[in-house]
Formats: structure tokens, C-alpha cells, sequence
């Protein structure tokens, strides 16, 4: 029944948790013809997107508008909704706690609303990362034990009363080359029936799917791939930090070794790790690694590296301000960009934020500037504003500190204009004037 319905594209979708992740799955859905209702437990995101209006820089407005306008997506904050709908999604957030464990409380708590209201021929994907296990370990088992059992009383049969599976997110915010439909989704299911019913669901939006032989197997593919980001980027950043020791431009010789065609892959160096993975996932992983008496010392050394990334930028900045025979007491400095990579609006996780965290404890004054980005708040006690990017605001700062290397930002009116710029992000490389004014990690 479930299939058919899939297949004819009848059946009333769902998508809890309307983020990054959610919003553009909702929209997607939608496209492809269902109708799709998105649940999220913030009641001004859903005041917003009842209003057309996306948070979501791969979402347009005008295209969540005229879904919410015709009815095919509806928004709500009520769970009840779940008793009507054939496919659910979660794609909520998994933080970590503060010891570094996965923090599975927000999962937790949408499975327990999707259990209070589960029923036959209904079938569940979680999308949010989460460590090899969770979806049978954990979802699973609180599934199993609401389900309304039939006249019978027979235990609860997954693959057979309803059908479970993860499929975990490979969206990155802002890409516009890959996007949702083109990147192939990984599918595993707890039973051969639950993925194939996950597989024909995907297929429907999405160009290719590619399945594996468990909700374990794709777990772990989820991890592998941001794991290998963050050790690679933390062998770039390190090898940054030899080259600043021996005076050697590490742009330069990333550029020279990208020439060769096979056995190299460029990553480059930059103030810290942010986003809603890799400073997070690869901490799945080796906390998951421990409970089999493995310690993952090469994940751990990746992160420990990236982590102190924002220290060496502020130390950079020391540097360049010494050099100008200024100190970063009282200095008065410009962050340029504090979302966590070039052209959005996230600043989840972003390395700006212990960067200006570092320099407020040096006693240093910090204004901002991001397009994406009107306002900062830091610790939840005071909110910043970001200014507009002006020759006198330029002008009348010690040092601009390029953080993040938005596309809209003109860098070389930016060191035509600056006392001094120290760059994280390679972003004024093209500039030829004034370079003397740049200090580069």
C-alpha cells in the first residue's frame, strides 16, 4: 500500500525539523508533486515560513511562497499531524555535549512523538548524523514499543507493520554546484523491504541512490566522509603552521602539488573548523570507537589541530599589529565575515566565534561586517550589529581580519583602504597593490 502510493505520489509526506537540512527536503518533496507537511518546534520559524519567507539561502522565497500559497506544503508546530501523514523524515539537530558525547536528546524526542502516533504502513527516515547503531539501537526499539498491535497481539514487525530507515544528509549550505537532487543518497534499511520502500521514496526527487546493507553501514559512510574532511584539514592547517615557521607561502605550495593530476586532493588551511559536521561528527566517531576499546588518536589529533586554529590566527594578528608597533590591547579591529564558510549566513559552530571570544579576553575592541549576517549574538549576552563595510569604517580600524571570504566583498578596494589586513582565507590574493598591508597564515 505504502509503495503504490510512493510510486503514484499520493502519499502525504512529512519533514521534522525545518533547518538547513529540513527546509530544502520539504521543498524537494514538494517538487516532485506530494504534499508535504514540515514540523519544527520553533514557533517564529514557522511564523516565517507560513509567510513565504526562507531562512535558508537554497531556498527561495518565491518558491517556499508558492507551495505554502497553493496548500501543498503546510507548516505547523502540532505533532498530531503525524497520525495523518505515510513518510516521515527527521532532520533534526545532533550536537554534542559538553564531554564531547553525541547529545541525542532532539532525536530522542521527535521519535517519541512519532511513536505516540505511529501506525501501519508508515515509514520513518532519519536523516540526522548520528553514530553507527543509533537507528536500531535506539529508534528502533522506542518504534516497537507503541505501535498499535493488531486483534492478534503479535509483537510489532518492522518491515512489515512499518518501515525504518537512515539515510543520512549530504547537504552543503550554499554549494551551487551540488545540491539535493544530484547528490546521490545513501540508503540503509533495517529490513531488505524497508529499503526498497526508502529507495523508490528517494527516487522520486532525487537522481541517484545508492544502498548498503544497513542502518549501520550508512551511519558510518555519514562519518567517513566528514571524518575525512576534518583530518585532511587538519593536515593542511598543520602543514600551514610549518610553513609559517619556515617562512614558505603554504597557498603557493598547495597550488604547485594541486598540478598533479592523480594522488593529491587540495585542502586548504583557515581560522577553524565550523558548520553543522565536520567539527562535530568525526566525535561520533571516536566516542563510538571507544566503547570497543579503540582509541582513535589520529581523528582526535585532526581535531585537536583544527581546534587551535583561532588561537594562531589571534597570535597572527598580534604579529601584524607588533610589526605597525601597536598592541592588541585597546586595538580597535574589524572582523570581516563570521559565518563559518563564504557566501551564507551559518555561523553554527564558527570558527569566528572563538576567534572573537580570544580577542575581547586581549582586551582588543571588535566591529564586524558580514552580508549574510546582520546580527552576532555571543553567549546569548550581547547581541552585535554588522556594520556596513565603509572607506571611513575601513579606515579608522588598527587591522581587518578576514575571516570569512565572501564573494560580494571587494578585497582590493578592502588593503586599498586598510592600515593593516591580516587574511585567513587566501582572499586577497589577487591583489597586487598594498601588499605590503597583508599578513597571510
Amino acid at each position: 500500500m505504502i509503495l503504490k502510493k510512493i510510486e503514484n505520489r499520493s502519499a502525504h509526506a512529512g519533514v521534522i525539523g525545518l533547518g538547513y537540512v529540513g527546509l530544502p527536503l520539504m521543498v524537494a518533496i514538494a517538487s516532485a508533486g506530494f504534499r508535504v507537511t514540515g514540523i519544527d518546534i520553533c514557533p517564529q520559524r514557522i511564523t516565517q515560513l507560513k509567510q513565504g519567507i526562507s531562512h535558508v539561502p537554497d531556498v527561495a522565497n518565491e518558491v517556499l511562497e508558492s507551495f505554502i500559497t497553493s496548500g501543498q506544503i503546510q507548516v505547523t508546530t502540532d505533532y498530531e499531524v503525524l497520525r495523518e501523514l505515510d513518510t516521515i523524515n527527521i532532520c533534526v539537530p545532533t550536537p554534542l555535549s559538553e564531554n564531547r558525547a553525541p547529545d541525542m536528546q532532539f532525536i530522542i524526542a521527535a521519535v517519541q512523538q512519532v511513536a505516540q502516533y505511529l501506525h501501519a504502513e508508515q515509514l520513518i527516515i532519519l536523516e540526522s548524523t548520528t553514530y553507527p547503531g543509533a537507528t536500531e539501537e535506539i529508534v528502533l526499539p522506542m518504534l516497537n514499543a507503541r505501535f498499535e498491535r493488531g486483534p492478534d497481539s503479535r509483537p510489532a514487525e518492522v518491515g512489515r507493520d512499518f518501515y525504518l530507515a537512515f539515510s543520512p544528509e549530504r547537504i552543503e549550505p550554499g554549494n551551487s554546484t551540488y545540491f539535493l537532487a544530484n547528490t546521490p543518497k545513501i540508503i540503509g534499511g533495517v529490513t531488505t523491504q524497508c529499503t526498497h520502500i526508502t529507495k523508490t521514496f528517494y527516487e522520486q526527487f532525487i537522481n541517484k541512490t545508492h544502498t548498503v546493507s544497513s542502518p549501520r553501514m550508512a551511519e558510518m559512510v555519514k562519518l567517513l566522509e566528514n571524518t575525512f574532511r576534518s583530518v585532511n584539514i587538519g593536515l593542511i592547517n598543520e602543514v600551514a603552521l610549518i610553513c609559517d615557521r619556515m617562512d614558505l607561502d603554504v597557498w603557493e605550495v598547495i597550488d604547485a602539488a594541486a598540478t598533479k593530476p592523480f594522488g593529491f586532493m587540495p585542502f586548504y588551511p583557515g581560522p577553524g573548523l565550523g558548520g553543522h559536521c565536520i567539527p562535530i561528527d568525526p566525535h561520533y566517531l571516536s566516542w563510538k570507537a571507544r566503547m570497543y576499546e579503540y582509541h582513535a588518536r589520529f581523528i582526535e589529533l585532526a581535531s585537536e589541530i583544527n581546534n587551535e586554529m583561532p588561537k594562531y590566527v589571534v597570535d597572527k594578528t598580534v604579529h601584524a599589529l607588533n610589526l605597525q608597533r601597536k598592541s592588541l590591547n585597546d586595538a580597535r579591529l574589524l572582523i570581516l565575515g563570521v559565518a563559518y564558510k563564504k557566501d551564507i549566513g551559518d555561523t553554527r559552530e564558527s570558527p569566528a566565534l572563538e576567534v572573537i571570544r580570544l580577542i575581547l579576553d586581549k582586551k582588543a575592541k571588535f566591529l564586524y561586517h558580514d552580508p549574510y549576517v546582520e546580527t552576532l549574538s555571543l553567549n546569548k549576552q550581547k547581541t552585535y550589529r554588522s556594520e556596513p563595510l565603509t572607506a571611513a569604517l575601513v579606515q579608522n580600524v588598527d587591522c581587518v581580519v578576514i575571516l570569512t571570504d565572501h564573494s560580494a566583498i571587494d578585497y582590493k578596494w578592502l588593503v586599498e583602504h586598510a592600515q593593516l589586513v591580516v587574511d585567513t582565507r587566501n582572499a586577497t590574493h589577487a591583489v597586487q597593490q598594498g601588499r605590503e598591508k597583508i599578513i597571510r597564515i
